[in-house]
């Protein structure tokens, strides 16, 4: 296949990149390149996307397959207009932020009600919050299906996405963690649920999705697993035998400012209940079922550990400092042994 990819220089849209030069496909990856670089054997071609011009230059070519991964509306209004006439199939990566419902475990898609598109005079997320994110993916998403209808585009709503490259601090602060070993302060209860996809697994969906001019929305996320098995079976992709795990309840976490998700001071991949309870335990049937292939947490795990170790600079370093977690441990015991 011919493919463009809107990006191409960093995490998702660098692996798509990637997969599809080894896969043999012809790519093309059109970006402004300051967050990275785009891998050997694409074509690259350096554009500014706030300007509506700046794709014009691609505008005589066409292609078998488009990805973008924009959060900008402005972004992909100006892609759809220069590009749609000249596209076979257009695979827009969203996101399950868009959903208006995060407390319903087991939701799909289909079923799932969604945010209202952004305002009119928002164009992209604003602030440290990212205030508007789901709503301007929304409205991206109309866009897509409008312009390409819903046979030619595919909406892929992502994830909490791990791997190699990972930008952020949340998988790699728990492959960190436990290969460091000793009394691990985990979460909430053993049984919760978490749910992610490997960058990998998520690439490749994608191409397969070009590949065979899948249309419509979908998840794109891999099976939910619990706390308990997510902690160990990190531990046992890092060789770890028995990993120490001291699980500490939400309410006294919440009590000590021991935040979720992400962030300073943060437990990452932990979310509050029942709040929350549905943001990371959505049905991932219907992606397995169109073609996403999911690998066994112990390679993500490896990759990631592998990454970390060459490109120690690029893995940020955030979540709960061991000091910090070392404190909070003993104020948890304290309160136990009372």
């Amino acid at each position: 296949m011919r493919i463009l990819i809107l990006g191409g220089t960093r995490f998702l849209g660098r692996a798509v990149a990637q997969l599809a030069v080894d896969q043999g496909h012809d790519v093309t990856c059109a970006a402004r390149g300051v967050s990275g670089v785009a891998p050997d054997g694409v074509r690259f071609v350096p554009v500014d996307r706030d300007d509506p011009e700046a794709l014009v230059r691609l505008a005589g070519e066409s292609f078998d397959a488009v990805v973008d991964v924009t959060r900008q509306i402005s972004h992909a209004r100006y892609a759809l207009a220069v590009l749609a006439d000249h596209v076979g199939h257009w695979s827009f990566v969203s996101t399950i932020s868009v959903y208006a419902d995060n407390t319903t475990p087991g939701q799909t898609a289909t079923d799932a009600p969604a945010l209202p598109p952004a305002p009119p005079d928002v164009d992209g997320p604003v602030g440290p919050d990212h205030r508007w994110y789901g709503e301007c993916k929304v409205s991206i998403e109309r866009l897509v299906r409008d312009r390409m209808g819903v046979d030619r585009s595919f909406i892929c709503r992502a994830g909490l996405i791990v791997g190699a490259q990972d930008p952020s601090d949340r998988f790699p602060y728990w492959v960190r963690r436990l290969s460091a070993g000793g009394e691990v302060l985990a979460p909430g209860r053993p049984s919760d649920r978490v749910q992610f996809v490997d960058v990998a697994d998520l690439a490749g969906w994608l191409l397969h999705a070009a590949d065979t001019r899948l249309g419509g929305t979908y998840d794109g996320i891999g099976p939910a697993m619990s706390r308990a098995d997510l902690l160990n079976g990190v531990a046992a992709g890092l060789g770890v035998a028995d990993p120490v795990l001291t699980w500490v309840d939400q309410e006294f976490l919440l009590a000590h400012d021991v935040r979720e998700w992400s962030g300073e001071r943060a437990l990452p991949l932990w979310v509050r209940l029942p709040e929350s309870a549905g943001l990371m335990d959505r049905d991932a049937r219907p992606a397995l079922d169109a073609g996403l292939a999911v690998r066994p947490l112990s390679d993500t795990v490896r990759a990631t550990a592998s990454w970390m170790r060459a490109h120690p600079a690029a893995v940020r370093q955030s979540g709960l400092d061991p000091a910090d977690e070392v404190a909070v441990l003993r104020q948890w015991q304290a309160v136990r042994a009372r």
